[in-house]
């Protein structure tokens, strides 16, 4: 099943309440979403349960608690487990693979010793405040454009080393709230698919348009199993803050599950964050499609501080 909505009944099925004397504004949404306004700042986050869940039906799901924290263990016909833990306020921890053998493979890392965790995730401050990277590389190298691209651009595109050197090993957190973090490595503009203004449903006619990007993507992780993928969703800029945040965080995940149920991606080797109307790519307050959109880098080498 696909991810699908109306965004009317969205707004209805919201429910909003303040924190800290009113600072922060915690709004919940339907499919364990939830938007947080803290001062000058909107994020949303989710938790990525429900599409493993999509897209693993058949596999045996189980919750585990150990102490405060909560894990999700999802196990696969053919004894293959993937293990998603959580703090008590829903932060994820951490991402494991373990094999038939239990043999384990951290591939999510976002826990910060010795940095302390907000309720709602880390605030990277220090990383916030990057400076822009070096880009060495032609434009259409470091920002692939799907439509007219090669398959070896696409697959150099998600194989290729940072552009920059990466100093230390990052977080999720960290690198799904900084976009200086993000540019230090390259991105495929998904731009053969688009969506309906106000929806996140991709119809089954634009699946195929995924093919090039999943092919790719499975041409990487032969290489490297282990690999990790962020898809990054975006609207244009109609509409409230709240409404487009969530309707790119949903676009993000059903172009996830699309690589998942469609082309065999693992489930686990994406992770998918909204980011509204920020980072337009046609300039214009106007409704535009091409605004309505998703971007793909793989954020391995951020993950674990590598520069291949």
């Amino acid at each position: 099943m696909f991810p699908g909505g109306n965004l009317d009944d969205l707004r209805r099925q919201r429910r909003e309440r303040a924190e800290d004397g009113g600072r922060r504004v915690i709004i919940q949404e339907p499919g364990d979403r939830t938007i947080i306004r803290d001062g000058n700042r909107l994020i949303i986050r989710h938790d990525e349960t429900d599409r493993f869940r999509r897209s693993y039906g058949g596999a045996d799901f189980r919750v585990q608690q150990r102490g405060a924290n909560q894990v999700t263990i999802i196990r696969q016909p053919n004894g293959e487990e993937i293990l998603t833990e959580r703090d008590a306020d829903g932060n994820l921890i951490r991402r494991i693979r373990r094999d038939s053998y239990g043999r384990e493979v951290i591939l999510i890392q976002n826990e910060m010793p010795g940095r302390p965790r907000f309720p709602y995730g880390y605030l990277p401050r220090d990383v916030m405040e990057l400076p822009p990277p070096v880009i060495a590389i032609p434009r259409e190298r470091y920002i692939v454009d799907v439509e007219g691209a090669s398959q070896d651009d696409l697959y150099e595109a998600f194989s290729a080393p940072p552009v920059m050197p990466i100093t230390r090993a990052y977080s999720l957190d960290e690198i799904r709230q900084s976009q200086m973090l993000r540019e230090r490595v390259r991105r495929v503009d998904v731009d053969t698919v688009t969506f309906d203004s106000g929806s996140w449903a991709l119809s089954p006619e634009q699946f195929g348009a995924l093919t090039g990007i999943a092919t790719a993507i499975q041409r990487v992780l032969t290489q490297n199993p282990n690999e990790i993928f962020l898809i990054e969703g975006y609207t244009d800029a109609v509409g409230s803050d709240e409404d487009n945040l969530s309707l790119s965080d949903r676009r993000a995940e059903t172009v996830a599950t699309v690589l998942t149920q469609r082309f065999g991606i693992p489930a686990e080797n994406l992770t998918t964050q909204g980011y509204g109307e920020q980072y337009l790519k046609i300039n214009t307050q106007a409704p535009e499609r091409r605004n309505r959109r998703v971007t793909i880098r793989r954020i391995t080498p951020l993950l674990q501080g590598q520069q291949r």
